[in-house]
């Protein structure tokens, strides 16, 4: 991990850029950090729209988690932001684009051109970035995983066993061997549905959700399409994990 840029935010948290076998990636930790007194992780995870699109949200999300002690990272998903294009995930996004502007049903086989691969590049390079992350003495863990592509999040909750809670977004298509992933899946789970989603198959979140074989499960729906996430639930989200990564 080299990191390449650093400086002190308003509230006190560094952030930090980093390259990691040459993806970047952003950290931020809370004031408090040090090597005496390590704080938990939360990784944050995102749509594939690239880390310079998605940084407002980002820096918000990380300074609400560095207000709670905890420090946050993400990484630049494959394809996206300034990494090389993948052309065969750029032709699946325009096969869903077509199929969509037509009217026409997301067959099985776009949403799994679509999202198959990127998770399966995805979830080892997260994993290689929390071994990275994981070595600085400021963070001792436990792992948190949240938002993004939620086929992502799933994955890395059945094989990353450092990752103790998540909390995942309702917001992007789901191949069917996702679900057969969440049967597996026994951490905590805090799931977030905005009802009125125009780019989401509502019965098929409510059917991911009932296949999950956690314990503690909870579904937070709210009104509203995909953008109208409201402020509080943010809030939820954040005692999910105070209560999970003390």
């Amino acid at each position: 991990m080299d990191f390449t840029a650093e400086r002190r935010l308003d509230d006190g948290v560094l952030e930090r850029s980093f390259t990691l076998g040459g993806i970047p990636g952003i950290l931020w930790t809370p004031a408090s950090a040090s090597a005496q007194a390590p704080v938990p992780l939360i990784l944050l995870g995102h749509p594939a729209l690239g880390l310079d699109t998605m940084y407002p949200r980002l820096a918000a999300r990380a300074a609400r988690s560095a207000a709670d002690g905890f420090a946050s990272a993400t990484i630049e998903l494959p394809g996206s932001g300034e990494r090389p294009r993948w052309p065969a995930a750029e032709q699946a996004r325009a096969a869903l684009r077509r199929a969509m502007a037509a009217g026409e049903p997301v067959t099985d086989e776009i949403v799994d051109a679509l999202v198959l691969p990127l998770v399966d590049e995805a979830v080892p390079e997260w994993q290689g970035a929390l071994d990275a992350l994981l070595s600085l003495p400021e963070l001792g863990g436990p792992v948190g995983y949240s938002g993004g592509v939620i086929s992502i999040g799933v994955r890395l909750a059945v094989v990353e066993p450092r990752i103790v809670a998540a909390n995942l977004y309702a917001g992007s298509f789901v191949p069917r061997a996702t679900f057969d992933e969440a049967r597996q899946v026994t951490i905590p789970l805090h799931t977030l549905l905005q009802w009125d989603d125009e780019s989401n198959d509502r019965q098929a979140a409510l059917d991911l959700f009932d296949a999950f074989g956690s314990a503690e499960k909870t579904l937070h729906a709210n009104m509203g399409g995909h953008t109208g996430v409201p402020e509080y639930a943010g809030d939820a989200a954040a005692q999910f994990f105070t209560r999970h990564l003390r």
